[in-house]
């Protein structure tokens, strides 16, 4: 198990609140993820952007806690979700069952990520780099 080093002690009205925001975004971030993986369902990105908002704006209260790894960690899972979206995205133009496959495996990856997080945090641990 890695330790965790530079990490200032912070108050626990601090910690919860941070905790708070994260579950927030990680539950926005999971129901994109689900609906992104059964068809049909898909709320929307709007979801998606809220989540990101939140994260991008509340990671600089996180600095130098555990928690800033969540709050990273979620800000990278959209971004190079959104990249691989982008790069697949000629597969549907092109082929239709390329670009299903792709998005799906990609959708599936997307939840991974969410869940791991969500277990993670639970524990009151990190994201590993």
């Amino acid at each position: 198990m890695s330790e965790i080093t530079d990490v200032e002690p912070i108050d626990s009205e601090r910690a919860q609140s941070l905790k708070s925001v994260g579950w927030f975004s990680y539950i926005l971030h999971l129901i994109v993820a689900v609906g992104a993986v059964l068809p049909a369902t898909q709320p929307g990105v709007a979801l998606l952007i809220v989540a990101l908002v939140i994260d991008l704006v509340k990671k600089g209260d996180a600095d130098g806690t555990w928690q800033a790894s969540h709050f990273a960690w979620r800000i990278r899972t959209v971004i190079w979700a959104a990249v691989l979206y982008l790069v697949t995205l000629p597969l549907w133009l092109l082929f239709f069952i390329p670009g299903w496959i792709a998005w799906g495996l990609i959708s599936i990856w997307f939840l991974y990520r969410i869940v791991k997080g969500m277990v993670r945090m639970n524990a009151s641990l990190a994201m590993p780099d």
